[in-house]
């Protein structure tokens, strides 16, 4: 979930240039267009792994979880990025649902919200069962293949969904939980934000701890919103592999969010793997700068950045008439993947989109029906159908199996950890 962008349009404007699909002026389609046939069959076969939907955090903000007001088994254009058509006409075969909750949501407050969205989670599961299926681990994400449905995953995004509390983040992982990002827009008590002033320098005594008691249940340490401070301290303490759900690279844009390229290169080390976001302000220079301007204007007119309300809206509408966003494309996160793979090696990337956690995206990745756009660039420039396969599927599963198989020899040594903040850390909050 990418707060700034948190709440999307109900539909495109006539100043949101990027939800129109490709067009013959599109350089991108014009090279990759001819591809289109081969991604498609590649992905019947090798389907998406995505990282990171907030399909789950729509639901709660839009109907507060009513899936008979919005039934994804039907077209959602309209109001959502995803829905079950698209994800089928995406090669979707794999997904991690988010289940984000606020960085302002502290304390138990946070947990139940984070509880809140598994349930809704386990709700789609039950009245879409030949479309979805609940995926735990690795096996079950390849029988999942195998069966024609979608394996379904969640990630916690944020280490305030379980309140400094090592019992929270097992119940978590029994809940089905398989990754937690360590942090979301805001510091937490133990771990520094990308997006928020330092406060510990990365990992504390106590998150440290997190990572190893992550380890040893066997749930991916996602470093997607974390300092790359935080990233460094938790490679050198991780036991298993760690993911990025949702992040691009810093040297293509420069964007804290994004991961710098000595961290990329240490993923062969570790095993894990970068999936590339779509979020436009993350992957395109100058969207930056746009967001940024956009939010000033907000700011002198007296409103938070993130307000949604009707008359905010008007003032942000009125902003994107005077000055075009720029738009990203499927060749732009293309240019992302290219430098991932220089960096960390074709066996340590993935895709983590964000779709219904942003309000802008990518041209001719306007939604979940768009990822055989971007195997259609990628193809356009020589990727082969190993290198692609790995990309989608395989290595995503093959780091969620490094988890487990870590988790095995963990739990062989070690039992669950009883440490507590205030017994590491000196009682330090925020």
């Amino acid at each position: 979930m990418n707060a700034q962008d948190a709440t999307r349009p109900p539909a495109p404007t006539s100043a949101d240039s990027s939800a129109a699909p490709p067009t013959a002026a599109s350089p991108s389609a014009d090279r990759s267009s001819e591809f289109l046939g081969e991604a498609i069959a590649l992905l019947s076969e090798y389907p998406v792994v995505d990282g990171h939907n907030d399909l789950p955090w729509a639901l709660r903000e839009q109907v507060r979880y009513d899936l008979d007001a919005l039934d994804i088994a039907r077209d959602q254009s309209a109001r959502l990025h995803t829905d079950i058509p698209r994800l089928r006409r995406g090669g979707v075969g794999g997904q991690f649902w988010s289940v984000y909750v606020r960085s302002d949501q502290a304390g138990d407050d946070a947990v139940s919200a984070t509880l809140e969205q598994i349930d809704v989670v386990g709700q789609l599961l039950d009245r879409y069962p030949r479309e979805l299926v609940r995926a735990l681990t690795a096996d079950d994400m390849e029988a999942a293949r195998r069966g024609g449905r979608i394996a379904s995953l969640m990630g916690a995004e944020g280490g305030h969904s379980i309140n400094n509390s090592l019992a929270t983040l097992r119940a978590l992982h029994t809940l089905g939980v398989r990754y937690m990002t360590l942090t979301h827009n805001d510091n937490v008590a133990w771990a520094d934000s990308a997006t928020d002033a330092p406060g510990v320098g990365g990992l504390s005594a106590f998150g440290r701890e997190v990572v190893r008691e992550m380890n040893r249940t066997g749930m991916l340490v996602d470093l997607s919103h974390v300092a790359a401070t935080t990233m460094r301290d938790a490679l050198a303490v991780t036991e298993a592999p760690v993911i990025f759900s949702h992040s691009s690279a810093r040297a293509v844009c420069d964007h804290p969010r994004n991961v710098p390229d000595d961290v990329l290169e240490s993923l062969p080390a570790n095993g894990g793997v970068a999936m590339v976001t779509f979020v436009p302000k993350f992957i395109l220079p100058a969207a930056v700068d746009w967001t940024r301007a956009a939010d000033e204007n907000m700011a002198a007119h007296g409103l938070h950045p993130l307000d949604t309300t009707p008359g905010a809206m008007k003032i942000h509408e009125a902003f994107e008439a005077a000055n075009p966003r720029p738009v990203a494309t499927a060749a732009t996160v293309a240019d992302h993947l290219d430098h991932m793979r220089a960096c960390a090696g074709i066996d340590h990337i993935g895709i983590g989109g964000d779709f219904d956690g942003t309000a802008f995206t990518p041209r001719g990745l306007d939604d979940v029906s768009g990822y055989p756009n971007l195997i259609a660039e990628l193809l356009s420039r020589k990727w082969s159908t190993a290198d692609l396969a790995k990309l989608t599927w395989q290595n995503a599963v093959r780091a969620l199996r490094g988890a487990e198989e870590a988790a095995r020899g963990a739990q062989s040594e070690r039992g669950p950890s009883m440490a507590t903040l205030e017994e590491l850390d000196g009682g330090r909050a925020l």
